[in-house]
C-alpha cells in the first residue's frame, strides 16, 4: 500500500539519522568533556530506539487483518507511540542525574570548537528530518510518525541549548552553564514526553474521536440522511486504532421506509463518512422509527 510505504521510508530515515548524529555526539562530547553534548547523545540514542520502534510498528500495523486481529493491527502505531513517550522520559532522568553529577563535581569543558560544530550540524539535519516526518505523519494520520517527530523536534530544539550553552561558555568560561544548560533540556523532554504519552494513551483506552470529527459525522447523517428517511440517530460512538477511525451509530427511520431504502440510505451513509473522514470503518445499526428520544432527532 503506498501510505505503508511512504511510512516505511519515513522511519528509515530517521533511524538512518539518529545513528549517524549519535556517533558524531559521542565523539564530541568525549573530545569537549561536556556534559550537555554526552546528554545529547543519550537524546540521540532514545531517539534511535524510538525511530526503531516506529519503523517495526508502521509495519506491523499495515499488516492486513488475520483470524486472531479481526480489526487489524492499527493499534500497533498507538503502542509504539507510548514506548516512544516512556523512553522519551527514560532519557529526560539520564540526562537529570549526569548534569547534576556534573555541577556537583565542577566538571570542566574543553576542546569547545568542535563541540559548537557537531551541536549545530545536529540541530540542522534533526529540525530537517523531523520536517519531513512530521509532513508524512499528517499525510498518513500516523501517530508512530507523529511521535518520530516529535522526538527528532524535541532534539533539534535541545540541540540549539546546548549550542547557546557552548558558545556562552566560550565566552564566559563559566563551566557551570553547561549542566545547567543540560537540566533545561531535561526540562523539555519531560514535556514533549507526558504530551507524546496522554496522545497514546487516549486511543489505547479507545478514547472518541475529536468534537470536530463526531460534527462532520453528525452532519454528514443530517444532510444523507435526512433526505432518505433518518428521523434521528442515537448511541454514537467512535474511536480510533492508528491512522484508522471506528465509528458505529444507530439510525432511525420514518415509519414504512423499507428494508431495501433503509439499507441504501445506510451505505450511503457509509460511503460518505468514510469520505469525509478519509476511509473510516463505519458501522450502522438500523432501526424503526417509534419514539426518536428528544436531541437525536434530525
Amino acid at each position: 500500500m503506498p501510505n505503508d510505504q511512504a511510512k516505511g521510508r519515513a522511519a528509515a530515515l530517521s533511524v538512518a539519522s539518529n545513528a549517524t548524529l549519535i556517533l558524531a555526539k559521542l565523539i564530541a562530547g568525549i573530545a569537549t568533556g561536556s556534559v550537555a553534548i554526552l546528554t545529547e547523545a543519550v537524546h540521540s540514542s532514545i531517539d534511535l530506539l524510538a525511530s526503531l520502534v516506529a519503523l517495526v510498528s508502521v509495519r506491523k500495523a499495515g499488516e492486513p487483518a488475520d483470524a486472531e486481529h479481526l480489526y487489524g493491527h492499527d493499534k500497533m502505531e498507538n503502542l509504539a507511540a507510548a514506548i516512544e513517550g516512556a523512553l522519551i522520559l527514560l532519557g529526560a532522568a539520564i540526562i537529570t542525574y549526569e548534569a547534576i553529577t556534573r555541577l556537583v563535581h565542577s566538571a570542566h569543558v574543553h576542546t569547545i570548537g568542535a563541540g559548537i560544530a557537531v551541536i549545530a550540524a545536529s540541530a540542522v539535519v534533526n529540525l530537517v528530518v523531523s520536517r519531513i516526518i512530521a509532513r508524512r505523519a499528517r499525510e498518513t494520520a500516523s501517530v508512530a510518525l507523529a511521535g518520530d517527530a516529535t522526538h527528532l523536534s524535541a532534539d533539534a530544539f535541545s540541540s540549539l541549548a546546548v549550542l547557546v550553552g557552548l558558545i556562552l561558555i566560550a565566552v564566559t568560561h563559566d563551566y557551570w552553564i553547561d549542566p545547567v544548560v543540560a537540566l533545561l533540556v531535561a526540562a523539555g523532554i519531560v514535556i514533549a514526553g507526558a504530551r507524546l504519552l496522554r496522545r497514546a494513551s487516549g486511543a489505547l483506552v479507545d478514547e472518541a474521536l475529536p468534537q470536530a470529527d463526531l460534527d462532520t459525522i453528525r452532519q454528514a447523517i443530517r444532510e444523507v440522511g435526512g433526505p432518505r428517511g433518518v428521523v434521528g440517530f442515537h448511541k454514537l460512538r467512535s474511536r480510533s486504532a492508528g491512522s484508522r477511525r471506528y465509528i458505529d451509530v444507530h439510525l432511525q427511520f420514518a415509519d414504512g421506509t423499507t428494508l431495501e431504502a433503509a439499507h441504501g440510505a445506510a451505505h450511503a451513509l457509509t460511503d460518505e463518512i468514510g469520505h469525509r473522514l478519509d476511509g473510516a470503518d463505519v458501522l450502522i445499526h438500523i432501526e424503526p422509527g417509534g419514539r426518536v428520544k428528544p436531541g437525536t432527532e434530525l
